[in-house]
């Protein structure tokens, strides 16, 4: 009987995932305090359990050392909708707004990724498009309330944005402050899902050690988040394939990898998604779907320009 390889190694990962949830469990049997759920996922030698209230809000949360590393690498997609074709610069101008959705539409970007101020131009440029509306917020130090990142990210939705990319509180998860940082995403998570609107978590992977890039993604992945992203591009660092393989090993296949910040070359984006993303960030789009030869990019129907 030939078995598939791959098919083999994935089963593997989800029975080693349930494993570890089942241990992180069973080694913290404490009953849980009236009204209160708790949930436990574990990856890279590291668990992460967090309680909530029967509203959804944080209540605990901690971490601690197990064993073991999961995940698996995604299958390969159509590279333009995998890309958020980005223009976050402060000096953005409305005319190189409407340039960057000219250009999504064109070439069928998953989305535009834009701040919060250009969010109503950017829908009415999309209307009628299959192209997403992106914004930031808590951008790009993520050292807002959290109260101002759900009235952010409630503004912006209202604006027409229908992706939110969060930053976390940097300084807080270094300081091990868990349950703040639980809060912090799942404050902007509960004014986004209940209108559909997909949430994305900024980690700065470029000031976090390893354990905290885990420790993060663990966090947002048990806060509801849809993606965990590697950087907002101002912090003197974008994404490595290091960092993505890390995240998407962590946060295994239910949950999107955006790889964000110095991706700029095909080389660059191909491999980002060899690594495990299935979104990259990029304000150079158009040149990435060029092609390792420089060829032009092609629009749906095949069309070369």
């Amino acid at each position: 009987m030939n078995l598939d390889t791959k098919a083999v190694e994935q089963l593997v990962e989800i029975i080693t995932r349930e494993v570890l949830i089942a241990m992180a469990e069973q080694q913290q049997q404490t009953a849980a305090p009236e009204g209160l759920y708790c949930e436990a996922i574990c990856a890279d030698e590291l668990c992460v359990r967090t309680c909530f209230d029967q509203a959804g809000k944080v209540v605990e949360a901690g971490a601690e050392r197990l064993s073991s590393s999961i995940g698996m690498i995604p299958e390969d997609a159509n590279l333009a909708a995998m890309i958020d074709h980005t223009l976050l610069k402060p000096d953005a101008t409305p005319e190189q707004i409407a340039q960057l959705c000219f250009e999504a539409r064109k070439y069928h970007f998953a989305s535009v990724c834009v701040n919060p101020a250009w969010v109503r131009l950017c829908a009415q440029l999309l209307e009628g498009s299959a192209v997403k509306v992106c914004t930031v917020i808590g951008f790009p130090l993520g050292a807002t309330a959290s109260e101002v990142k759900a009235f952010e990210a409630g503004n912006a939705i209202d604006q027409g944005a229908t992706e939110i990319d969060m930053v976390i509180n940097i300084g807080a998860l270094k300081a091990r402050e868990l349950e703040f940082v639980a809060q912090d995403i799942r404050s902007v998570v509960n004014v986004a899902h209940p209108r559909n609107v997909i949430v994305k978590v900024i980690l700065e992977t470029v000031l976090l050690t390893d354990e905290e890039k885990t420790i993060a993604c663990l966090l947002s992945k048990e806060a509801g988040a849809d993606f965990v992203k590697t950087s907002t591009g101002f912090a003197g660092g974008g994404a490595t394939v290091h960092d993505v393989a890390l995240m998407r090993r962590v946060v295994g296949p239910e949950v999107g990898v955006k790889a964000s910040g110095g991706v700029r070359t095909y080389e660059d984006a191909e491999s980002m998604i060899k690594a495990g993303a299935t979104r990259i960030g990029a304000s150079a789009g158009v040149k990435i779907l060029q092609g390792p030869s420089g060829s032009k990019p092609a629009d749906a129907s095949g069309k070369s320009y």
